[in-house]
């Protein structure tokens, strides 16, 4: 338990960036996950649109600083490269 006043101010920083870091990771992994079903149902087309929506979500929380940037990098190159190998070579 915090004995001092900052140590206590320090607490509730720490808690909060917690419960902030949480959402942040939450929804990333949610919108990684809605593009992993796309690709297991099979929809191209809505994998896609599920990509485009997951990929700024990803780099807005490494912006955040829950995740590191290359983490995120990362987590969009291959989900990308999944989505692309789906196509047919045109």
């Amino acid at each position: 338990m915090a004995n001092h006043k900052s140590a206590e101010k320090r607490d509730r920083q720490s808690k909060m960036r917690r419960l902030r870091n949480r959402m942040n990771k939450s929804a990333m992994k949610t919108a990684i996950r809605q593009v992993e079903e796309a690709l297991v149902a099979g929809s191209e087309e809505q994998a896609k649109a599920a990509l485009q929506a997951a990929i700024p979500v990803i780099y807005k929380t490494a912006s955040k600083g829950t995740v590191h940037k290359n983490t995120a990098a990362r987590k969009v190159s291959r989900l990308t490269r999944r989505v692309n190998k789906m196509q047919p070579l045109a």
